[in-house]
């Protein structure tokens, strides 16, 4: 489909869609989708467009303006922005670019994850890798082929999921390589007396920096995450053993019967028994 936008030249195409209910309750499902030739003087200025927008800058620069911020991207790089808020983006030389609007349930939570930790322009160790899946994406509408909407989900999973995984720029990844060293730690090491101060030691950490990176990561305190894993182990032993309420107690990693019957209650409002006789599950 020709584009009729001023200053986008005429071998540029797009492609819109309409997903269907299922796509829309289930999956990440594409809007629009195009390639691009940008012409000096290009200037694209909205205050809402309801989706969510990949850019992929396949040659030349241009700037773009997220919350009065200008910043400049170019070839090599890939844009994410937030359409629903306003978005400005232009350009004075020529540029080109592959991109793709899209939504889904989980959008905006990938969005916000992905921005938190790398920002809006994001450096592309793997050009290729993005390119190859944005293309295939393309080259379905452009080549009128069947749109098969969990393929094209799995396609932008796999970018987003990527872009998740990138590293901040100049940051290094040392801190979050020790914290998933101790979450592995904590899983295997549970039913022992576990302390902050020596799971901040193992990560290296003062224990204050150590428990609000492990808080940022997880959404929990170290010592919540260690309760949860315990309680975890312990519901599957009540579902799954006829063991005493007590051994498993000692085995998840409680001091005493009374203070695991205490936590359980407290986190799941069900005694322990109730929980292993009855079918309803803990919130």
């Amino acid at each position: 489909m020709r584009s009729y936008e001023s200053n986008v030249a005429t071998n540029s195409d797009h492609y819109v869609y309409t997903p269907s209910t299922t796509a829309t309750n289930m999956f990440f499902y594409p809007l629009s989708c195009g390639y691009f030739h940008y012409e000096p003087n290009y200037h694209l200025k909205r205050e809402r467009y309801d989706s969510f927008l990949i850019m992929l800058i396949t040659k030349g620069s241009c700037s773009i303006k997220l919350a009065n911020v200008n910043t400049t991207i170019t070839q090599g790089q890939l844009a994410l922005i937030d359409c629903y808020q306003p978005h400005e983006y232009y350009c004075c030389d020529h540029f080109e670019a592959l991109w793709l609007h899209f939504d889904g349930p989980l959008a905006r939570q990938y969005y916000e994850q992905i921005v938190a930790t790398v920002g809006n322009i994001i450096f592309l160790k793997n050009f290729q890798f993005f390119d190859l899946l944005l293309a295939k994406i393309y080259h379905v509408f452009r080549n009128s082929e069947p749109v098969k909407e969990p393929i094209i989900s799995k396609y932008i999973t796999q970018i987003l999921t990527e872009l998740l995984l990138t590293e901040a720029p100049n940051n290094s990844t040392y801190p979050a390589k020790n914290l998933e060293d101790t979450i592995t730690y904590i899983n295997e090491h549970f039913p022992d007396s576990i302390s902050l101060s020596h799971l901040a030691e193992k990560a290296s950490l003062s224990p204050y920096y150590f428990s609000r990176l492990f808080t940022k990561e997880t959404g929990m305190t170290p010592h919540q995450y260690l309760i949860a894993t315990r309680l975890n182990f312990a519901k599957f032993l009540l579902k799954t053993t006829d063991m005493p309420v007590k051994e498993i107690a000692f085995s998840s990693g409680f001091s005493t019967e009374s203070n695991f019957c205490f936590t359980f209650k407290k986190w799941y409002h069900l005694t322990p028994g109730q929980y292993r006789s009855t079918d309803k599950v803990p919130i």
